[in-house]
């Protein structure tokens, strides 16, 4: 069954220089282990094909039940430098909750 991520996680974003930082936080304990299955940094990167030109790294923090994503080379150069309408990431949040992730129906 095909979900959207939203339907499972909450999401913040900003900015550090021209890498867009991206967390996104289970909204039950029980679908953590879903975001550390399915938020991959493969998934994530081909998720922000065209917006995010660098590596991406994920960081987990099991203690809060969330991933941290930082996605390189992505806000143009950053605040000071970039011509993009979202220089600072804001919007880089509710570009990652609107992935489809595959689950299984039982879940």
């Amino acid at each position: 069954m095909k979900i959207q991520l939203i339907q499972i996680a909450h999401a913040r974003s900003g900015d550090k220089g021209d890498t867009g930082n991206v967390g996104v936080i289970a909204r039950k304990p029980e679908y953590y282990p879903l975001l550390l299955k399915y938020l991959t940094v493969d998934r994530v990167k081909k998720h922000f094909e065209g917006i995010c030109l660098g590596k991406v790294e994920r960081f987990e923090l099991a203690n809060i039940d969330a991933l941290n994503f930082l996605l390189h080379q992505s806000l143009g150069g950053g605040g000071t430098k970039s011509l993009k309408n979202d220089a600072q990431g804001k919007v880089l949040s509710s570009v990652m909750l609107r992935m489809e992730i595959d689950i299984e129906e039982s879940l």
